[in-house]
C-alpha cells in the first residue's frame, strides 16, 4: 500500500466477492464506479484520491463464488462452474481455496462458449494467465481485475494478510470483550430501524460477537462465535459446533495468531475505514441499506463513516437486441416488467380476421363503456337503491373485459413463433429469467464479445455524459 504511505491522499473503497472470472457484471461496475468516483473527488477537492477494491476474501461462502453465466453462441445462457475439489473444506475462507485441475475445464467451457473472435481470444488470453492450477482463487481474480484497471490505477486489497491481521487485532478484540454493548446498541438501532419502516439488512445475532474464528489455523474452517447461555457454558461456542472456548483462552490466541479471526459483515467496514483513509465507499443496494444499522458500530469505534455512493448501474444493449426491440415496438426498459405484461402490451402479427387488441380496448372505451354507464344511470335514476349494484356492474364489465382483451393479446403473440423468438432472445439478452443483466451474466459474457478496451471506453463515456453520482439505470450500445 505503498500509494497511501505518507498521507494526503483519501481513498474511494468499494469491493465485493471474489467470483469465477470476476464475477456477476455488477462487480465490475464496481470497481469502474470507485475510479469514477475518486476521479471526481480529486477534481473537485485538490486532494489526491485513489480507488481501492477490497477483496472479500474473508467468508467462506464457495458455493456463492464457484460458478458464472455466460452467454453462448445461440444467447442461450450456460452456467460455468468450478467443482469443489477441497473436499472437508467448506467453511474455509476463500482466500485460501486453491485452482484445482478442473479450472481447465472450465476455461475450455468458456472458450466453447464465447463467439470466436479478437475479443474472445483477449479475454480468454488473460483469464488462462491467471486461472491456472495451483493459483489461489483469490489471486486470480485480484490478478485479473488488476489487469483490466491497471491504466486507471485501481489498487487491490485483500484482507487476509497476517501484517493487516495484527493491526486489526485491537479491533477483534474490542468486538469480543464489548459484544453485549454492540449487541444491545445494534438491537436498538434495528428496532428504531423497524419502526420508520426499514427492514433489516444483516441479521443481529443473539449473543454473537462480530468477528468469526478459524479452527485450529488461519487456513481452517471458520466459525461464528457465540457466548454460552449459562454460567457453566461463559466462555465461547464455535456456531454449529459443539466446542467452547473460554475466554481467556480465546483473547490469548488472538494476541498469538490474529490471522486466525476475521470479520463479519457489519464489522468489515469498520476495519475498512480505520485501516484506510476512506472518503467514500461505493456499494450496491443491500450494502447500502446494512449500512444504515452501522451507525452504532461507528460511534462505538470512534471512526467517521464514509459518504456512500451507489454503484453505476448499466445495461449493454447491443445492434442486435436494439433491432429485436425495434421490431417489437419495444424499449429494453420494458422487459423489465413482468413477462405477461410485456405480452400484453405487444401488437403482434395478427392472425387472419383477428382484430388488434388496441382497436378492441378503442371499443370498449368509446362504445361498451358509454352504454353499460347509460343502462347504470338509467337504473339509479329510477331507484337510488340500484346505485351500488350499477357500479359494481360498471367496474365488474370494464375488468372483465379489459383482462379479456389482455389474454386475447398474449395468445396472439404466442401464437406468433417469430414475435414469440424476437421476445425470447431480448429477455435472454437482458433480463434472462426475469433477472437484470448485470446480476445474471458475469463479465467475460460482454468483454468476450465487445473487447476489454472498448467494454471500459463504453462505460467512460457515460461517466463522461451522467457523472459518477448518478442513479439511473444507463444504456451501453454497442
Amino acid at each position: 500500500m505503498r500509494e497511501l504511505a505518507g498521507g494526503g491522499t483519501a481513498v474511494v473503497a468499494t469491493g465485493q466477492q471474489v467470483g469465477l472470472f470476476l464475477g456477476p457484471l455488477y462487480a465490475f461496475y464496481k470497481a469502474a464506479s470507485a475510479i469514477a468516483v475518486a476521479r471526481a473527488i480529486q477534481a473537485e477537492s485538490g486532494v489526491r484520491c485513489v480507488p481501492l477494491f477490497w477483496l472479500q476474501t474473508e467468508d467462506h461462502d464457495f458455493a456463492e463464488i464457484s460458478s458464472c453465466m455466460v452467454a453462448g453462441r445461440d444467447g442461450e445462457p450456460v452456467r460455468l462452474a468450478l467443482v469443489d475439489e477441497q473436499d472437508g473444506h467448506g467453511r474455509v475462507s476463500v482466500a485460501h481455496r486453491i485452482l484445482g485441475p478442473r479450472v481447465t475445464e472450465v476455461l475450455a467451457a468458456l472458450t466453447e462458449t464465447l463467439e470466436p473472435g479478437p475479443a474472445a481470444e483477449e479475454v480468454l488470453a488473460l483469464l488462462k494467465a491467471f486461472y491456472q492450477p495451483g493459483r489461489s482463487m483469490a489471486g486470480a481474480f485480484a490478478s485479473v481485475l488488476a489487469t483490466v484497471f491497471a491504466d486507471e490505477g485501481l489498487l487491490i486489497f485483500n484482507p487476509r494478510d497476517a501484517r493487516l491481521a495484527a493491526l486489526a487485532a485491537p479491533i477483534y478484540r474490542s468486538a469480543i470483550e464489548d459484544a453485549d454493548v454492540i449487541e444491545q446498541r445494534l438491537k436498538e438501532r434495528q428496532t428504531a430501524l423497524a419502526a420508520a419502516g426499514f427492514d433489516e439488512q444483516v441479521a443481529v445475532r443473539d449473543r454473537g460477537a462480530l468477528v468469526f474464528f478459524h479452527h485450529q489455523s488461519p487456513t481452517g474452517p471458520r466459525f461464528r462465535l457465540q457466548r454460552g447461555q449459562s454460567a457453566t457454558a461463559s466462555g465461547w461456542a464455535l456456531a454449529g459446533g459443539s466446542e467452547i472456548i473460554s475466554h481467556d483462552d480465546l483473547l490469548a490466541t488472538l494476541a498469538r495468531e490474529p490471522l486466525r479471526f476475521s470479520t463479519s459483515a457489519l464489522l468489515r467496514p469498520i476495519v475498512q475505514d480505520i485501516f484506510l483513509p476512506t472518503v467514500a465507499y461505493v456499494g450496491g443496494p443491500g450494502e447500502i441499506n446494512y449500512f444504515a444499522q452501522l451507525a452504532p458500530l461507528y460511534e462505538h469505534f470512534d471512526v467517521a463513516p464514509p459518504l456512500l455512493v451507489p454503484r453505476a448501474r448499466f445495461r449493454c444493449v447491443d445492434a442486435r437486441t436494439r433491432r429485436w426491440l425495434d421490431q417489437l415496438g419495444l424499449r429494453a426498459a420494458d422487459l423489465s416488467r413482468p413477462a405477461h405484461e410485456v405480452r400484453a402490451r405487444l401488437t403482434a402479427a395478427l392472425l387472419p380476421g383477428c382484430p388488434d387488441p388496441g382497436e378492441l380496448r378503442a371499443l370498449v372505451a368509446s362504445q361498451i363503456e358509454p352504454a353499460v354507464a347509460a343502462i347504470a344511470n338509467a337504473a339509479v335514476a329510477a331507484d337510488e337503491q340500484l346505485r351500488r349494484p350499477a357500479l359494481r356492474a360498471r367496474e365488474s364489465v370494464a375488468y372483465r373485459l379489459h383482462r379479456l382483451i389482455d389474454r386475447y393479446a398474449r395468445m396472439l403473440v404466442e401464437r406468433d413463433e417469430n414475435t414469440k423468438q424476437r421476445i425470447r432472445r431480448a429477455e435472454l439478452a437482458l433480463y434472462p429469467n426475469g433477472i437484470p443483466q448485470e446480476r445474471f451474466y458475469s463479465w467475460p459474457s460482454l468483454a468476450g464479445r465487445l473487447g476489454i478496451a472498448r467494454f471500459k471506453q463504453l462505460i467512460w463515456r457515460e461517466f463522461q455524459s451522467a457523472g459518477p453520482f448518478t442513479t439511473d439505470i444507463h444504456e451501453l450500445h454497442a
